[in-house]
């Protein structure tokens, strides 16, 4: 399973960086564009319908909504790469990483309806207005806080490597490890009386609640324009409840590629750390993975932040 989950997560890393250095990502991303269009004019025929009587357009809707929320999702952008690089770089668990990327996409739907309430009942903005307040100011602060977190990642396994480097000489010579006897629940060899680790189990848990904090704010603060569109036109034709809960919808279609990347990128970083735990490599290779990690993520937060300077 392991051995399935490293080939699939290489392919799929392997995938972007051949897109990315052709340039096939911009064609992703004109594909992406075309089918939200696409999307966006079914769901205004869908809202027509609605507003008319027919009840049973909110189902074709809703189904719109979590189409919407998967092409934006597939297209390029940074939540994805940022739950992916977080997972392969750090030791979160794959349950709390999925919560994140849902939370993730949750917030950003609640980020959307609090903008654009507060926009059309407070401040009277146009959809003009609200746009520009979203790709002029939360993106770049969005951006921010991604090239935060990938500087982190380099810090912290950077940090690491210099704390191992540092240390004494995991084993004395000529000491083996006598497999027919494991190493005690802490890790602590039964005969030297120190840690060989980190062992896969050493890793697998959420560095903390601040983590995913983070990472759901600096993905939530940027809401998608799709769900923008939706909510102002449903307000403007009477029927909000649709538009609030076609957001959500909307979500839930953007949460399903995201945690598909999660669950990648996880088993992909496990399977390279019981690779490298059978060869004694393990404790150089986490922080590698989070160098690596951190690194990607600045680089793409760097690109993404360049069009506001």
């Amino acid at each position: 399973m392991r051995t399935i989950a490293l080939a699939t997560g290489l392919v799929a890393a392997l995938l972007v960086a051949l897109l990315w250095v052709t340039g096939g990502l911009d064609v992703v991303a004109v594909w992406a564009a075309e089918g939200q269009r696409a999307f966006q004019n079914s769901m205004a025929g869908a809202l027509r319908r609605l507003k008319a009587g027919d009840t049973g357009a909110v189902f074709g809707l809703m189904a719109l909504c979590f189409g919407y929320g998967f092409l934006h999702s597939a297209g390029p952008g940074h939540g994805k790469f940022l739950i992916g690089g977080y997972g392969l770089g750090s030791g979160v668990r794959l349950g709390p990483l999925l919560g994140i990327a849902v939370a993730s996409s949750l917030g950003q739907a609640t980020t959307a309806i609090a903008l654009v309430y507060a926009g059309v009942l407070v401040f009277e903005w146009t959809r003009e207005q609200m746009v520009g307040v979203t790709e002029q100011v939360m993106a770049p602060v969005s951006y921010a806080a991604i090239l935060f977190i990938g500087i982190w990642l380099v810090w912290r396994g950077l940090r690491t490597v210099r704390r191992r480097a540092g240390a004494p000489a995991p084993a004395t010579p000529g000491h083996t490890h006598d497999h027919a006897h494991p190493a005690s629940p802490d890790d602590v060899c039964d005969h030297c009386g120190h840690s060989h680790g980190p062992t896969v189990q050493d890793v697998a848990r959420l560095s903390g609640w601040r983590d995913a904090a983070i990472l759901v704010a600096s993905i939530a603060v940027r809401p998608c324009t799709g769900a923008l569109f939706l909510l102002i036109l449903t307000w403007r034709m009477g029927i909000a409840e649709a538009g609030i809960a076609g957001t959500y919808v909307m979500a839930l279609g953007t949460a399903s590629v995201t945690a598909s990347v999660a669950l990648i990128a996880v088993f992909a970083r496990d399977g390279v750390l019981a690779t490298g735990s059978r060869f004694g490599a393990a404790r150089a290779i986490l922080p590698t993975l989070e160098i690596a990690a951190g690194a990607t993520i600045v680089l793409i937060s760097i690109q993404l932040l360049r069009p506001f300077f």
